[in-house]
C-alpha cells in the first residue's frame, strides 16, 4: 500500500511538472508574439500522453516474440527479453519478469482467450510480446577511383566496395493479462548498414534495438516532444 501511495505521488508530481511546464512556455510564446514582425525560429518540447496508464498495472511480463526469417547464430529471443526487462527495471518502478511461451501461428496475437489465460496468477499484470523478422545481407557497388595525370597510364581504376546491411522487422504488442485486449501496438523497422566487413549480426542487433528502445519508451512513457514553432514579432 505504501509503495502504490509512493507511485501516484510521483506520478502526480510528474503530471505537475509537465503542466506547469506548458503554462510557462505558453506565456513565453505570446510575449514573444507581440513585436515588430520578424520572424523567430523556436523549439519546445511539449508532453505527450502514454498510450496506455501504466500506473493501472503492478508488472510487466516480457515474453519470448515469434521469430521470422534467417536463423542466426546468437538466440534472438534471449537477447531481446534480456535487453527490454533490463531497460524496463530501469525505467519502471514495476516487478519485471520474462517467461517462455510458444506461438502456433500468427493469428494468435488476436486471440484474446489464449493471452488471457496465460498467467491467470497475475491478473494485473501487462505482457510484452511480439513478432520479429532480422536479415542480413552484402551489399556492393563499384567504386571509382579517380588518380592524378601522368600518374599511371591507367586514369581511373575500380574496385568493388562492400557493405553489411543488417534489418530488423519488429512488431510490438503489449497486452492486458487479465482481459487478454491488445492494449498498443507499434511496427518498427529498422536498418543498420557497417563498412566494416567483419561486423557481427550480433553486435548489429544489439545496436539496432537500442534506437527501437528509443522511439518505443519516448511514446511509452509520454516522454516530452520536440517541436518547431514559428513567430512573428
Amino acid at each position: 500500500m505504501r509503495k502504490a501511495t509512493k507511485m501516484k505521488t510521483k506520478t502526480t508530481k510528474k503530471k505537475t511538472k509537465k503542466k506547469n511546464r506548458l503554462f510557462l512556455l505558453l506565456g513565453l510564446l505570446f510575449f514573444l508574439s507581440c513585436g515588430s514582425g520578424e520572424h523567430l525560429n523556436l523549439r519546445i518540447e511539449l508532453p505527450r500522453k502514454p498510450p496506455i496508464p501504466l500506473e493501472n498495472y503492478d508488472s510487466f511480463i516480457v515474453t519470448d516474440f515469434m521469430v521470422k526469417g534467417e536463423a542466426q547464430d546468437f538466440d534472438m529471443n534471449k537477447e531481446l527479453t534480456d535487453f527490454f526487462s533490463a531497460e524496463f527495471e530501469q525505467e519502471l518502478e514495476k516487478k519485471i519478469s520474462s517467461e517462455k511461451i510458444s506461438f502456433e501461428n500468427e493469428d494468435i496475437f488476436q486471440d484474446q482467450k489464449y493471452w488471457q489465460g496465460l498467467f491467470p496468477d497475475q491478473r494485473e499484470s501487462l505482457l510484452f510480446t511480439g513478432k520479429l523478422e532480422y536479415n542480413q545481407e552484402i551489399r556492393k557497388a563499384i567504386k571509382s577511383l579517380q588518380k592524378r595525370q601522368f600518374e599511371t597510364p591507367f586514369p581511373e581504376e575500380s574496385r568493388i566496395d562492400a557493405r553489411k546491411f543488417y534489418s530488423l522487422d519488429l512488431q510490438i504488442y503489449i497486452i492486458a493479462a487479465q482481459t487478454g485486449e491488445v492494449l498498443y501496438k507499434r511496427n518498427f523497422k529498422e536498418s543498420k548498414t557497417y563498412k566494416n566487413p567483419n561486423q557481427t549480426a550480433h553486435f548489429a542487433f544489439i545496436d539496432i534495438i537500442q534506437s527501437v528502445r528509443d522511439k518505443l519508451f519516448r511514446q511509452l512513457l509520454g516522454e516530452e516532444q520536440v517541436q518547431q514553432r514559428y513567430l512573428i514579432k
